[in-house]
């Protein structure tokens, strides 16, 4: 049974060297010796000692002194896979899971939650990024605009924002629950734009309605309207730089147009990019964070929370996130491309 054991490993390791996954090894094991060859939970953790640098296909001692533990192929699987959990790394290197949670600490790593984002960014997206970042940071150096610079973005607003909550209970009992008042949410569609000293002008659509170039059109008619009464300084020293994203009503043909018309110098803005979107890390990360467990009833409930919100903050807020572009545009670059996490 040994021998079979270990004729059993020098597949798996000649497998391993040839790049096959443990999941191919195993099946390819499967297919000559039979479905009970060997589990390919067996074969995932051979795999894991190889990708560890440790290729002794002898059983290691289970008794007596425990084994000494390596921080070199502790960091090794944590640099294969940062998802392994500790008693899969004790299970491999065949030492007790607390003493990895102690090597693990003295090591630095702690576990942290995965983040989200909002895309794969490729190689054309990465360059794209730097190229914009780039060229933005050179002109704020040339020739400053921040302080000229109107954003605009757009938000969905949900009348009923349910948090979860932790509760006690013992530990057989089922969790409690919260229930969603409407399986299909209300919402409402804010638009926003806004600039170092404030908002400019916000609207909210019909209910469930979104924005399309028609609309779009309209709503940048209403913005200029806004800015010459609120920002005549714009209107008459150097103009207006305008910052949107990608979306399609702000990329169309008619969207374009209509901006030529009103003169606005249109900032570049790279594809799959909202953590450099001053709306999305700063402005609406603030106003999503208030509106956890409001319930709203109708639409004007809806725009007087946003009059409030809006005119509670002060310009020091609204300045800040402006501000902020220099600064993550910077970091982009020293990221080659990738996403700003925060």
């Amino acid at each position: 049974m040994e021998d079979r054991a270990l004729h059993f490993r020098h597949i798996l390791l000649f497998y391993f060297r040839k790049g096959k996954s443990a999941h191919q090894a195993c099946e390819k094991l499967r297919r000559v010796y039979g479905d009970n060859a060997l589990h390919e939970r067996q074969c995932q953790g051979w795999f894991t000692k190889f990708r560890a640098g440790d290729f002794d296909l002898n059983d290691t001692p289970r008794s007596g002194r425990p084994a000494k533990v390596d921080d070199d192929k502790i960091k090794a699987l944590i640099e294969s896979n940062p998802r392994y959990t500790t008693r899969e790394i004790a299970e491999t290197l065949n030492i007790h899971h607390s003493s990895v949670h102690d090597h693990l600490k003295k090591l630095g790593y702690v576990k942290k939650l995965d983040i989200w984002v909002p895309h794969e960014l490729k190689e054309v997206h990465l360059t794209a990024r730097i190229n914009i970042c780039d060229m933005l940071i050179k002109r704020e150096e040339n020739d400053p605009f921040l302080k000229r610079l109107i954003i605009g973005d757009e938000k969905w607003i949900v009348y009923n924002s349910v948090v979860r909550k932790r509760s006690w209970s013992q530990r057989d009992d089922s969790p409690q629950t919260t229930s969603e008042v409407d399986i299909h949410k209300r919402k409402v569609m804010l638009s926003v734009w806004w600039d170092f000293k404030g908002v400019v002008f916000f609207e909210l659509l019909p209910r469930n309605q979104t924005t399309n170039s028609t609309v779009y059109c309209r709503q940048l008619d209403s913005l200029n309207e806004s800015i010459f009464q609120k920002r005549p300084e714009l209107v008459n020293r150097k103009g207006v730089v305008f910052h949107h994203n990608n979306a399609r009503p702000y990329t169309n043909l008619i969207t374009c147009q209509k901006l030529l018309e009103l003169g606005w110098d249109v900032l570049p803005h790279p594809p799959y990019s909202p953590d450099l979107a001053p709306s999305d890390f700063h402005l609406f990360r603030s106003l999503q964070n208030s509106l956890r467990g409001i319930t709203f009833n109708s639409e004007e409930a809806v725009n007087q929370y946003l009059v409030r919100f809006f005119a509670d903050k002060d310009r020091s807020f609204y300045e800040q996130g402006i501000m902020k572009l220099t600064e993550r545009w910077q970091k982009v670059i020293e990221q080659n491309g990738q996403y700003i996490t925060d």
